[in-house]
């Protein structure tokens, strides 16, 4: 079993596509700004649940796993502010949400699974 077992990484790395293929259409101005920190975010989700992974004590991997889930409230910010700056449309916006509503309910269960395991590792 590998990090790309976990159903939260997977959803998580779902979102990265998606976040990626949307900010390709940001205009050129945001290249350095709003889109870069956007694709820098839903990265970090992805990234720290698979680094988290192969953590074996509890605590290390739940901090890491609390980093992603902080990543995760950052992109739900920058999808409102994407549609709110008119670089979404509505149907994007929905998509965007519906995306990160998957992996934010993966990602706490895959905590509450953890926690609830008495730190005992699950790699």
């Amino acid at each position: 079993m590998t990090f790309k077992d976990i159903i939260a990484w997977q959803k998580a790395y779902e979102f990265v596509l998606e976040a990626y293929k949307t900010t390709r259409h940001f205009p050129e101005t945001e290249r350095f700004g709003l889109a870069s920190q956007f694709q820098r975010a839903a990265v970090s989700i992805a990234a720290n649940i698979a680094e988290g992974y192969r953590k074996i004590s509890k605590a290390d991997k739940l901090r890491l796993l609390n980093v992603a889930q902080g990543s995760l409230e950052e992109c739900r910010f920058y999808v409102m502010l994407s549609k709110d700056l008119e670089y979404i449309n509505n149907e994007e916006y929905e998509h965007l949400n519906f995306s990160i509503e998957g992996a934010s309910y993966y990602l706490n269960a895959y905590c509450k699974g953890i926690k609830d395991n008495n730190g005992v590792s699950d790699s």
